[in-house]
């Protein structure tokens, strides 16, 4: 998995693009499911930041197998291993050509990762959030895995996203995107060159925006509402 991660991401940074990675822990620790046991749950998001820095510790290995020159930035001060979060820094590492990974969420208990992927976006001014989740290529109005006759949408407004609690991204994360408009395509990572064709200008997977002219100027399509008579 990190082998092929790192093949992706380098392809990607071939292309020129500056790329920031926020990653999750959840192969390791899922802090809910050790407060449901009776942890203490600020404790158990903790344990769950350490298991993001392993992550991000093991790929920054794998990338630079592949040649590339990366710094990891934990929320969590570990100085023997990354350094600190400081915006600023992030920034100026992505302007110098090095692949950013992001670990330990925002540092703060009773957040996600994907706030995490939300605020570190904005702050390094991303144009776009890539949101790879659960292997599936898109957001379906049910769990494909379960259901065959899942319909997949190839674009939603944020609202919709969060009136129809499609659990494309916590709603906090969803909230913060929308309050900005940031652009976010759910796509499936797992799909060799998909990275790097959604960053060539490819409508790949679901793109969530702000209204539809956004989405049709992206190359996706959009549904044709029926006009009042």
């Amino acid at each position: 998995m990190l082998r092929y991660l790192a093949k992706e991401v380098t392809s990607v940074s071939q292309m020129g693009a500056q790329l920031a990675l926020v990653l999750g822990g959840g192969n390791f620790w899922r802090g809910e499911e050790w407060e449901a046991r009776g942890m203490d749950r600020a404790t158990a998001d903790y344990a769950g930041m350490l298991a993001i820095l392993m992550n991000a510790l093991a790929l920054q290995d794998a990338l630079e197998r592949e040649g590339l020159v990366t710094r990891v930035l934990s929320a969590i001060e570990v100085q023997a291993v990354a350094e600190p979060y400081i915006r600023r820094r992030a920034i100026r590492h992505l302007e110098e050509g090095r692949i950013v990974l992001f670990a330990a969420g925002i540092g703060n208990p009773y957040m996600t990762t994907d706030t995490a992927a939300a605020l570190r976006a904005l702050e390094i001014d991303a144009q776009v959030v890539l949101m790879a989740k659960n292997r599936v290529d898109g957001v379906y109005d049910s769990d494909p895995h379960k259901n065959p006759a899942a319909k997949k949408f190839t674009h939603l407004r944020y609202i919709e996203a969060l009136n129809l609690r499609l659990e494309v991204m916590d709603a906090t994360a969803l909230s913060l995107c929308m309050d900005n408009e940031l652009p976010i395509v759910v796509f499936d990572l797992f799909k060799p060159g998909n990275l790097a064709s959604i960053l060539a200008g490819e409508p790949l997977g679901t793109l969530i925006t702000v209204d539809e002219a956004k989405a049709e100027a992206r190359g996706y399509a959009v549904p044709v509402k029926a006009k009042a008579q």
